[in-house]
């Protein structure tokens, strides 16, 4: 390995200790935050100095799935961040909305959707519905209360709602 490589792979590592240590001291922090903290600091801002553009790009790639990995580490020891548990909570809201009154709860979520005029932002909390985003138009199927994610497609945080039919 060259000691170019050798520079950049250990700036690399310094923007992982990073990681481990803003997760440390935010109480569950996302993806999205951590991403972009670790975009702002000054070890991300001393490695884009010593590397060419597409070496950026793989280093941005990689922080990504990186990050992604290691919350999914951290999350696992959780009972409740378990796929077993996730499973029979999503079965469960599933169930629940079958047997809900979906007038009601479209009644709800239109009071919702005029208060927002239509449009929902990433980390909003909403009941129900059809996520559809701004950007790429990819839906997110939203059957229980839960905090809109960014879109998975394209990575976008504006949404519209639709309604489910009652």
């Amino acid at each position: 390995m060259s000691g170019r490589s050798t520079a950049l792979l250990a700036l690399y590592q310094a923007l992982i200790e990073q990681v481990k240590l803003q997760y440390k001291e935010e109480d569950s922090p996302t993806i999205k935050v951590l991403y972009q903290s670790i975009l702002k600091s000054k070890q991300y801002l001393l490695l884009k100095s010593q590397a060419d553009e597409t070496e950026i790009a793989l280093v941005e790639e990689f922080l990504k799935r990186d990050i992604a990995s290691f919350l999914k580490e951290q999350n696992a020891d959780s009972l409740s961040h378990s796929p077993t548990m996730i499973a029979i909570e999503n079965t469960f809201w599933h169930w629940l909305n079958e047997i809900t009154d979906k007038s009601q709860v479209e009644w709800h979520e239109l009071s919702q959707d005029f208060k927002h005029h239509g449009c929902y932002q990433s980390g909003e909390i909403i009941s129900q519905g059809r996520m559809v985003c701004t950007e790429c138009e990819h839906e997110m199927l939203i059957e229980f209360p839960s905090v809109i994610s960014d879109c998975p497609t394209c990575d976008n945080n504006e949404f519209t709602r639709e309604a489910f039919l009652p």
